[in-house]
């Protein structure tokens, strides 16, 4: 386990490291005007983010950090649901309902 005064030292390191980042960026370049492609390639940051977060969560899901395949049937149909409707709420949804569904299937 790790001592709390060091774990704390973590934290308000990594705050100010992260605040520090952004700064450079908001606060040096701000009130200046941004290249086309940067502002383009920026506007993918959002878009990147969701799969950022949920990928590790379907490829290390199972026991002892393996994969588990009904997570990963789940993400393969909320990905073609999402390409076939252009829908994020029906994707979200087909995809729990697979979840649920292949849980219960395959247990």
């Amino acid at each position: 386990m790790i001592d709390k005064s060091t774990l704390w030292l973590v934290i308000f390191g990594l705050g100010i490291g992260s605040f520090l980042l952004r700064f450079a960026f908001l606060g040096f370049v701000g009130d200046r005007p941004l290249p086309a492609w940067l502002v383009r390639h920026l506007r993918y940051t959002a878009v990147a983010i969701l799969p950022a977060l949920v990928a590790p969560l379907v490829v290390y899901s199972g026991e002892d950090g393996g994969t588990d395949p009904t997570r990963v049937l789940a993400a393969l149909v909320t990905l073609g649901v999402g390409i076939w409707t252009r829908n994020v709420f029906a994707a979200i949804g087909a995809g729990a309902a697979a979840l649920f569904v292949s849980v219960y299937l395959l247990g």
